[in-house]
């Protein structure tokens, strides 16, 4: 590879990297969590209404 493809190549890296997506309301929820299925609530997610 020449020199220039490796710059073309950190150049596309650093501008892809900075790349976000942004929703109308801000969260996207793709897997959501089960709720009191184990019976193991972690310290402090029991108040949040998260068990």
């Amino acid at each position: 590879m020449g020199m220039k493809s490796i710059l073309g190549l950190l150049l596309a890296a650093a501008l892809l990297g900075g790349c976000a997506v942004y929703t109308p309301h801000g969260a996207v929820v793709v897997d959501p969590p089960d709720r009191g299925g184990g019976g193991f609530c972690p310290p402090g997610q029991a108040k949040k209404g998260n068990c």
